[in-house]
């Protein structure tokens, strides 16, 4: 992890070896086994004490694709995530592999992956925060999530296609346009910024590949379903504060790696 807390991120450790204590406020430490994960935030570095060369692998997810508010999200930092069963062992599983093979998928097999990570760390946050209070987590309500879910895979699978559109989405799961902008609008956003939001982010993480340095922006943005490079150009520097070809030569010089795979040995781990 970063030294610093970065808002827009939520990190995922999974135990590798070693000793790693939780320790929430009032309550002794608790200790992960290898293969038990617990999500974390840099700025809140008193969750996690390390013992004797300890190995962690941790896993960076932007926090609006979890799908739930911010304070819930803050609810689950700290809390151990058990793999002997349920989601945890689904999740710890998943993750493992994905982290071993990393580097060897191709890329839009790497793509497909690192969505169905997120996906899955979304359900899994949402079971978290419901044995905690019993009850559906606010963010998320219950009427209608099962719709929106299966409308997000949706688009997910169709991001690709320059036709795609809040009509397209509706007619495809049987709804009138109405109903879908209600579903979004509960969740805080519209259609309409979900989808560009994926296709940035899409085309982020693709430029961002240091095997993808000679493809150019414009076949990347033209791939993910945006038609107008300079229109992208726009979209992309006012969501990250910098071009595509700016981030593309950070990447390509080792310095905008869009995979964060800290691995954390002994006591360098508990500055």
């Amino acid at each position: 992890m970063p030294d610093e807390g970065e808002g827009e991120f939520l990190y995922l450790g999974l135990h590798v070896r070693g000793a790693v204590a939780l320790t929430r406020a009032g309550e002794d430490g608790t200790f992960l086994e290898p293969g038990d994960m617990v999500f974390c935030d840099p700025a809140r570095r008193d969750v996690l004490r390390f013992g004797e060369d300890c190995l962690m692998t941790y896993f960076r997810i932007t926090r609006r694709n979890l799908g739930v508010a911010e304070p819930n999200l803050d609810r689950v930092v700290g809390v151990p995530v058990r793999h002997g069963g349920g989601m945890g062992a689904l999740v710890s599983g998943f993750l493992s592999a994905l982290a071993a093979e990393a580097e060897v998928h191709p890329s839009k097999i790497g793509d497909r992956l690192a969505r169905s990570a997120v996906d899955l760390l979304a359900v899994l946050v949402m079971e978290l925060l419901q044995t905690q209070t019993g009850e559906e987590p606010s963010g998320a309500p219950k009427a209608g999530g099962d719709m929106l879910a299966r409308i997000r895979a949706f688009i997910e699978e169709h991001l690709m296609e320059p036709e795609l559109s809040p009509e397209s989405i509706a007619r495809a799961h049987h709804i009138c346009v109405r109903s879908l902008h209600k579903l979004f609008q509960d969740g805080g956003t519209t259609v309409g910024q979900w989808v560009r939001q994926r296709r940035l982010e899409s085309c982020r993480y693709e430029l961002g590949r240091t095997s993808n340095r000679r493809t150019t922006v414009a076949a990347v943005a033209q791939r993910w379903g945006l038609s107008s490079p300079s229109h992208f150009s726009r979209r992309f520097r006012g969501a990250y504060g910098m071009s595509p070809r700016e981030w593309q030569a950070l990447a390509a010089a080792g310095a905008g790696s869009p995979i964060t795979r800290a691995r954390i040995a002994g006591r360098s781990s508990t500055r």
